[in-house]
């Protein structure tokens, strides 16, 4: 990858932002910068090489910084939180049982076999973009905080129930990667709470902030990227890394100077680079060339909403249900993994996508139809 490739990268991932710009669509930026991948790649004009190495490397790092920042978004601080738990981890498992019938009835429908990838797609919910919609929307009240339980709980265990689904053949191999990234992550969530509790971390914050070291910003990235190389040395996608790092730097409490800065490297940089390299790494013709796999991609979009409307069982409003629906992390994170291993059907990974971009449809709807509603504090 060239320099000039990555001014251009930098400048086609503005078309995130002015997509996202009108306030009254509700649209992610992550979606303006997939379809500029998308014109850039092996779709269309074949400009960009999402097989190159350093492009490959930056893609990994934006990657592992989305789920990082998706994690530390989980306000697992939250006593209301902590009250609806209960509820949550009820939706949660009622989706979840959804979700396998209809993950395994689309696996032999379309005789792909992957009916356990399906059923972990379908149940999962994407924190990074349902808390984005209900911050800028406004929304509240003890359903709203009843439902971030749910999106988080969903989306922890799909992260981690994932690897096991797209390579059941090495599912005990991933199941010991995933445990042991889950307990170095618990580890330093314990480190970190031990430096907050003695000081430790406010003395090092004035000194840096004083002399301008940016020791924290510094010693995050070591550790997140520590983290990163661990999952990959043990077959882990580094979402898992990310994610579980998140959470615990959510749990001891993250300073705003510190987020402003990780915003930066993050939304600024390596995330749009990850989301245009994940664009132009698929080939939506294939789509033309297998119908098959466009249903299926609209159908595992159709699913996911259906499955998460089975919460209305628990009482839950159905635009909630909608927006409980948005998917990212996972089905992009399943795509990547399931292209590296060659486990995926010609065109299926461009499927999984598309569903992603159902669920983000009916998300911005349910979205508008809860801010309509009136679902906001007090109710």
């Amino acid at each position: 990858m060239t320099l000039t490739q990555l001014a251009v990268v930098g400048a086609v991932a503005l078309l995130g932002p002015l997509l996202a710009a009108p306030r009254r669509w509700h649209l992610p930026v992550v979606l303006g910068e997939l379809v500029a991948g998308v014109l850039l790649g092996r779709t269309l004009l074949g400009y960009l090489d999402a097989s190159d190495p350093t492009f490959t490397f930056l893609a990994d790092l934006g990657f592992a910084l989305v789920m990082f920042v998706a994690g530390t978004h989980v306000p697992v601080r939250d006593p209301q939180i902590r009250r609806a738990f209960g509820a949550g981890v009820a939706r949660a498992l009622v989706v979840g049982i959804a979700a396998v019938v209809v993950g395994v009835a689309l696996a032999r429908v379309t005789g792909t076999g992957h009916g356990a990838l399906y059923a972990v797609l379908l149940a999962s919910s994407s924190a990074a973009l349902v808390l984005p919609v209900v911050d800028s929307l406004g929304l509240g009240g003890a359903q709203v905080i009843a439902l971030l339980p749910q999106v988080a709980i969903a989306d922890t265990v799909c992260i981690v129930a994932l690897p096991l689904a797209v390579d059941p053949d090495h599912a005990l191999r991933a199941a010991g990667g995933a445990a042991l990234v889950v307990l170095a992550a618990a580890v330093v969530f314990v480190l970190f709470r031990a430096g907050e509790r003695r000081g430790w971390r406010q003395r090092v914050h004035d000194v840096s902030e004083e002399r301008l070291f940016a020791v924290e910003l510094r010693v995050q990235l070591a550790v997140l990227f520590a983290l990163a190389a661990l999952a990959a040395r043990s077959h882990v996608s580094i979402m898992l890394a990310g994610f579980t790092f998140g959470l615990a730097v959510a749990g001891v409490g993250e300073p705003r100077r510190l987020a402003k800065q990780l915003f930066a490297v993050t939304d600024g940089f390596l995330a749009p680079v990850f989301f245009v390299w994940l664009g132009a790494d698929l080939d939506l013709r294939e789509l033309g060339e297998h119908p098959r796999m466009t249903a299926l991609g609209l159908a595992l979009g159709a699913g996911a909403v259906l499955t998460h409307l089975v919460a209305t069982a628990l009482r839950q409003p159905a635009s909630l249900g909608l927006l409980a629906a948005a998917q990212l992390g996972v089905p992009v994170a399943a795509a990547t993994i399931g292209s590296r291993l060659g486990v995926l059907e010609p065109g299926e990974a461009a499927a999984l996508v598309l569903g992603a971009v159902v669920t983000i449809v009916a998300a911005v709807v349910g979205g508008g139809v809860a801010a309509r509603s009136g679902v906001a504090p007090g109710d």
